[in-house]
């Protein structure tokens, strides 16, 4: 039911109820009912109807919003989903472009690795793109089995922390998120040359912390005097930073040639509020 009809409902229900309860009492209850006795009856009437109606009504929001919190987390299921496969389309596509090349030349062992790359792409994509979205897991329990999948996948050692407070994302948040950490483990698997990685995500409906490191090969950051922060458009930087921004929360970078990469976003939405 639309709000217009809430909103006329609520109304005309008092109305309907004193007024149609005074005419017959005028019309048929004087010689009954005293003055005082009839108020105490249309007291008691107005208040147990009111009462029906209000619990009616509120329960045919909460169904609503819940349809509403539905539609919304498939949508952006399905976003990401969109997103993923361009991304995937592209990765491919240079990838196979750069195999061509070294066939071409002879180079056998560029092309067995550019295989293999396509491999591990795929291999991501097809777990990226199973899950129906429909499933019903929590966001804690399909990062638990993203990652235990990328630890299969790439054969780094991998130490997970997740610690996820009831109602602390919305659906579009948790698709912005999971985005954040799939560009790092991608980052990882394909740049860091990393033996060890560590995952923590700690999140409350007031504050959340995301915090990502390896022990790689690291990288040579520039810095962004605009924003103080440090990124590499190589490592996917620039789209960690937009998915952090549309977050409310800051990104920052840490790293150094040969001492591995950190990577910490970080959002207070008791400081943002």
């Amino acid at each position: 039911m639309s709000m217009r009809k809430y909103k006329l409902f609520t109304i005309l229900l008092p109305v309907m109820i004193i007024g149609g309860f005074e005419y017959i009492r005028h019309e048929y209850l004087l010689r009954y009912l005293t003055m005082e006795a009839g108020n105490f009856t249309i007291t008691v009437i107005t208040l147990f109807l009111s009462y029906l109606f209000a619990s009616w009504m509120f329960s045919s929001m909460e169904r609503s919003n819940e349809q509403i919190l539905h539609s919304e987390a498939r949508r952006a299921v399905f976003e990401e989903r969109e997103r993923l496969a361009r991304e995937l389309h592209d990765d491919l596509a240079q990838t196979l472009f750069f195999l061509n090349v070294k066939l071409r030349q002879g180079d056998i062992e560029e092309a067995k690795a550019a295989v293999s790359e396509i491999d591990n792409s795929l291999r991501q994509a097809i777990f990226n793109l199973r899950t129906p979205p429909e499933e019903g897991t929590s966001f804690g329990q399909r990062i638990q089995t993203f990652l235990a999948n990328w630890k299969l996948v790439s054969g780094i050692h991998l130490q997970v922390t997740v610690q996820i407070e009831e109602d602390s994302f919305t659906p579009s948040e948790e698709v912005q998120l999971f985005g954040i950490l799939q560009e790092a483990f991608t980052n990882i698997r394909k740049h860091s040359m990393a033996t060890d990685a560590t995952f923590h995500l700690e999140a409350t409906p007031d504050r959340w912390r995301l915090h990502v490191t390896d022990n790689g090969c690291g990288m040579q950051l520039d810095s962004d005097t605009d924003t103080g922060n440090k990124k590499n458009t190589t490592y996917g930087i620039d789209l960690m930073q937009k998915r952090a921004s549309e977050l409310g929360a800051a990104l920052e970078l840490r790293s150094e040639k040969g001492c591995g990469t950190e990577v910490i976003v970080l959002a207070d939405r008791k400081v943002n509020s």
